[in-house]
């Protein structure tokens, strides 16, 4: 409480004075009277005050009573305009704080003062305008008939702003939609007024819209699926299928945020409120004359805008798409991937080979823009020529062989060598070798050429006869053992099979280990097979004939007394096992046929 002095009262006389003396000095004490006496405040109480100066952070202030008035140079909403002699309501918070001074408050005051009618619009909803001044976290403050109040955020606008800044100055309309007395926060909302607004064009849109009409509307949200465009109070959803005739990844490479957008109401329905728009319907269908714009055989020129693994889409214009199957992109290369030729954004020349308008597809081919080497197959690599080429591949069925760029011709396993059993094609040669071979024959339509080696050398089985005989003897050296016997190298190159039925003392189990090639073996041919160029040899047959010699003396007196002959037994065997070796050596690997 302020403390005054108590003064004597005014009908008292100074002894030490004069008359006219006495009577001023009695006007004084009235006014000091009325200045202590009458000036009596509460504190929460709104006072005025009369700014004195400012002092650093403080406005002091004189309120009637004897000490100061400070007030906190923040609370005032323009501090730089305030000078000395100003007239301000306060709010008394404190008498008297710690240093003697009396404690003020401008933002209190302003709140009081503003509570009624802020209280009011509460309580009717009524708009009412403010000016945002400055931007805080979590929203914005906005100057209310003086007093700042909150704006949150989520409550600025139907949808979020890129900026808050962008209201900065700017006077908005609002609705009061929170207050507090006790903690003097007042909160509008800009987003319960334009939702008001909203809800008006609403009804009126709904009134009118139908399908098919043209509406212009803003784009209020952007989706991975879609647009959202704000028709004025009704929301439509613009699909991304629904914006181009072309391709395109993402709804933002057409449109941005806020963007006005003339769209065409595909879909409407009424009960769900549901809005379906397009924007490529505004333009004529691409594929509608299709075959005049790209007629089949008419080389075009387009950009590549997707690869997948059997082709390259290309686009021809924005809507027509054409696809360039891995198959027609090369006569003669194996293209193992798309990429390899071309690559996306590239643009290149095709020619159009089918279309397929029901289907919107159009056929398209990169070869076609060159001659087919294949035409002119048969000129340039005449049956039974002599060239070189180089070994591209070795499959356990032949070698493939590179005749030129992308022609590759294929010499199967059995035309490598006319006298030799090769296991495998790299035994004779080896990928990256450079050889000559000949083209036995050329398959154009399926685009495939045999070729050969051993053609290069005339056919020794041609005169077998002067080589080889049935029952000759002749000593020949192991190959390999295989499953029924053994294959040994004879003279001239050529080889010769022995059936395990014919080797003595030997099984088939123990071929293999008996045998591991290089052994030299006395043989005696039992059988030449030019048709099927086999020679089958015998070492029982030899050891048989041998030991036959041996014993003649003896088997002559047998003979005689018998009557059987030997001989005659002997070559009985030696045809049964005949029939045996040719059992034993059927079999084998077909020929596959020959590839390019």
């Amino acid at each position: 409480m302020v403390k005054t002095k108590k003064l004597r009262p005014e009908d008292e006389k100074d002894e030490f004075l004069t008359e006219e003396e006495s009577q001023d000095s009695g006007e004084f004490r009235a006014l000091l009277d009325e200045y202590f006496h009458q000036k009596t405040f509460e504190e929460g109480e709104i006072i005025t005050g009369r700014v004195l100066r400012i002092s650093g952070d403080s406005v002091m202030v004189d309120v009637g009573l004897k000490s100061e008035g400070i007030v906190p140079l923040m609370e005032l909403s323009d501090p730089e305009s305030i000078k000395p002699g100003d007239v301000l309501d306060l709010y008394l918070e404190t008498m008297e704080n710690e240093e003697g001074q009396m404690v003020l408050s401008k933002s209190k005051a302003d709140f009081i003062r503003v509570w009624d009618k802020a209280k009011e619009y509460l309580d009717n909803e009524s708009q009412i305008e403010g000016k945002v001044v400055k931007r805080i976290k979590g929203g914005l403050i906005v100057d209310l008939m003086g007093v700042d109040a909150f704006l949150p955020g989520s409550q600025i606008g139907l949808r979020p702003l890129e900026t808050m800044d962008s209201l900065l100055g700017q006077f908005v309309p609002l609705k009061i939609v929170k207050i507090n007395k006790k903690r003097r926060n007042i909160v509008v909302s800009r987003r319960a007024v334009l939702d008001a607004e909203r809800d008006k064009l609403r009804t009126a849109i709904l009134a009118e819209i139908d399908k098919g009409q043209l509406r212009e509307g803003i784009v209020k949200n952007i989706t991975d699926f879609g647009v959202f465009i704000d028709l004025g109070g009704l929301d439509g959803l613009l699909h991304i299928t629904d914006m181009s005739w072309g391709r395109i990844n993402h709804p933002s490479e057409l449109v941005k945020l806020g963007e006005r957008l003339k769209v065409k109401i595909l879909e409407y329905d009424r009960e769900k409120s549901r809005v379906s728009l397009g924007l490529k319907q505004l333009t004529p269908h691409p594929w509608e004359d299709i075959e005049t714009k790209f007629p089949v055989g008419a080389t075009i020129k387009g950009k590549i805008v997707s690869i997948v693994d059997y082709g390259a889409f290309i686009e021809l214009e924005k809507g027509v798409e054409g696809l360039i199957h891995i198959s027609e992109m090369s006569w003669t290369k194996q293209v193992k991937h798309p990429s390899k030729l071309v690559s996306i954004g590239a643009e290149v020349d095709a020619v159009v080979l089918k279309i397929d308008k029901n289907e919107q597809k159009i056929s398209l081919g990169l070869r076609q823009l060159e001659p087919d080497p294949w035409d002119t197959i048969e000129q340039r690599y005449p049956i039974g020529c002599k060239v070189s080429g180089k070994v591209r591949n070795i499959t356990n069925f032949g070698v493939f062989v590179e005749l030129d760029e992308g022609i590759d011709g294929l010499i199967h396993i059995s035309d490598i060598s006319w006298t030799k059993r090769i296991k495998h094609p790299s035994e004779v040669v080896k990928k990256g070798d450079s050889i000559d071979i000949m083209v036995t024959n050329i398959d154009k339509d399926n685009r495939r050429i045999s070729l050969g080696i051993k053609q290069l050398e005339d056919d020794p089985w041609a005169d077998i006869g002067s080589k080889f005989s049935i029952g000759q003897d002749l000593k020949c050296k192991v190959n390999r053992p295989l499953e029924r016997g053994l294959l040994v190298d004879m003279d001239h190159g050529f080889e010769g099979f022995v059936p395990v039925s014919e080797l003595e003392g030997i099984t088939e189990d123990k071929l293999a280990e008996t045998f591991k090639g290089g052994e030299e073996l006395d043989l005696k041919i039992i059988e030449i097979d030019s048709s099927n160029r086999r020679i089958a040899l015998s070492q029982k047959i030899l050891k048989a004939e041998q030991e036959s010699g041996e014993i003649k003396p003896y088997l002559k007196a047998e003979q005689s007394s018998t009557g059987t002959a030997f001989g005659d037994a002997l070559n009985q065997a030696i045809k049964g096992k005949k029939e045996e070796k040719k059992e034993d050596e059927k079999g084998g690997e077909e020929k596959p046929e020959a590839t390019a």
